[in-house]
């Protein structure tokens, strides 16, 4: 069996944002005309120019509702925001095709992931845990994957047909999703750190002795520059972040652990997010500033 053997006739998406575009474009014009896609923000007028421009650019069909785009699909991408990842699955279960993959690659704690798996494998589905490892651009459909749960092994050479980079991390749904939540503790609460931290230096007008500071302990790394991507890094997505945040806070509490530094990291990265500020080309200290101007 060569490995477009593997290729489903058929694919849709749940939720068409910059994940689902990356991805779908990475696949390219041979892949294209299999795609159907629902993105819940096509029911807002208002909302709905960014998910038709996004399909648009990656040359997918748009279904006029999301019963319209999965039948007959044999892999689901359902990459929508981490709070409605459970609700997409339950209101998606009733047109799933049987057998169907259904990739989560949502920021969800393992417990959502579990929820959503009953969900799924109860219509007949084939659920699979996704964490998605890194940016999806600029490596679009090579952004490193982990993927986990009892239909893994047969999910691994679809994806290898799509042409993705993904790693099996257990054979029990929440495995992968684990390793994604636990990484976030450290990956975004350094930036909220880097936020409390260098906002206040700015604010104070000490930022240049503390950057300095931080150097000399660390000077491994470009603290200037990490400080303004990180910056940018909530500034443009700090609500999804935020929400991912809530969800590892709510894995903390699956484990039985404290989970403060895990719900203020929520805080400050909807905080920033909600600012709805461009972050433009700038560095770390007109960056700063237009978020102080708005604290």
């Amino acid at each position: 069996m060569t490995q477009t053997d593997h290729l489903p006739a058929h694919l849709a998406f749940i939720g068409f944002g910059e994940a689902a575009e990356a991805f779908a474009t990475g696949w390219g014009t041979d892949i294209a005309p299999r795609i159907s896609a629902w993105d819940v923000k096509l029911a807002d007028p208002e909302a709905a120019a960014l998910p038709r421009a996004r399909a648009a650019r990656a040359g997918v069909r748009l279904a006029p509702g999301r019963a319209e785009a999965l039948p007959g699909a044999g892999a689901v991408f359902c990459l929508v925001t981490a709070d409605r990842a459970t609700e997409a699955a339950e209101q998606s279960a009733a047109d799933l095709p049987g057998g169907a993959l259904w990739f989560d690659g949502n920021s969800c704690s393992p417990g959502a992931k579990r929820r959503s798996a009953e969900l799924i494998e109860g219509a007949g589905g084939r659920y699979v845990d996704v964490a998605i490892m890194s940016p999806v651009y600029p490596k679009m459909h090579k952004t490193p994957l982990l993927i986990a749960g009892p239909h893994a092994a047969a999910a691994a050479p679809v994806l290898a047909a799509l042409g993705m980079e993904a790693a099996v991390a257990g054979d029990a749904v929440g495995s992968a999703s684990a390793i994604k939540m636990v990484r976030s503790v450290m990956v975004k609460g350094m930036e909220a750190l880097t936020a409390e931290c260098l906002l206040a230096a700015r604010r104070a007008g000490v930022e240049d002795r503390v950057l300095a500071s931080l150097q000399a302990s660390a000077p491994g790394l470009r603290w200037e520059q990490q400080a303004a991507y990180n910056l940018e890094r909530m500034m443009v997505h700090g609500r999804r972040r935020a929400a991912e945040m809530r969800e590892v806070a709510a894995t903390l509490a699956e484990l039985g652990l404290p989970n403060g530094l895990a719900a203020a990291t929520a805080d400050w990265q909807q905080r920033i997010g909600d600012m709805d500020l461009p972050a433009g080309e700038e560095g770390f200290a007109a960056r700063a500033d237009a978020v102080l101007k708005r604290l």
